[in-house]
């Protein structure tokens, strides 16, 4: 191999940075996407259980609730730190080495998006919608089960401890909404 074939520290980073974004990119279609999962499997519910007339039905939408929801903070959450990532770690030392500590930025769309005035309202209605989704609609199921009155002693312990689960996702995103804020 020749001086001419070896690999730059430059390169090593750019092609880490188009990795990261490529995990990036694939994780924003799926976290998206689950939203619309989660939407079409509460209306299949809701239908079946209608047809049915089966109220112990909609006990199926605290568990895909929480299963789909968690999934949809996971993939957030990483989203998140790959933004952080390349703004705060790997676009410094590429700048670095771009133009020898000349204070040069590198990737400034990953801080320029974040300074748009109603990024916090659409954060904020974004949480809404997400509190909505993945844990209002499963409550509501809940109490829709409960006030059927249909309902033996194991499902009602089913339903309680089902009930647990998805406001502790609630809390959990709530505080990764306010985290999220705290690192900036």
């Amino acid at each position: 191999m020749s001086d001419r074939d070896d690999i730059t520290v430059g390169q090593l980073l750019l092609a880490e940075y188009q990795s990261v974004k490529d995990e990036q990119k694939a994780r924003i279609g799926f976290r998206d996407n689950l939203l619309y999962v989660t939407l079409g499997v509460v209306a299949a519910v809701i239908a079946a259980t209608a047809q049915a007339k089966q109220p112990s039905m909609l006990l199926a939408l605290p568990p895909v609730g929480v299963v789909l929801g968690w999934t949809y903070l996971v993939n957030d959450e990483k989203i998140s730190a790959i933004g952080y990532y390349v703004r705060d770690d790997l676009g410094p030392r590429l700048a670095e080495l771009a133009a020898h500590g000349g204070g040069f930025a590198t990737f400034g769309w990953e801080a320029y998006h974040r300074s748009d005035t109603r990024r916090r309202s659409r954060k904020a209605i974004q949480t809404v919608v997400d509190l909505t989704a993945f844990c209002a609609i499963p409550l509501a199921a809940l109490v829709v089960f409960w006030a059927s009155g249909d309902a033996g002693g194991l499902l009602v312990v089913l339903s309680v401890l089902e009930a647990l689960a998805v406001a502790g996702l609630g809390v959990q995103v709530v505080m990764y909404t306010r985290s999220a804020r705290t690192r900036r």
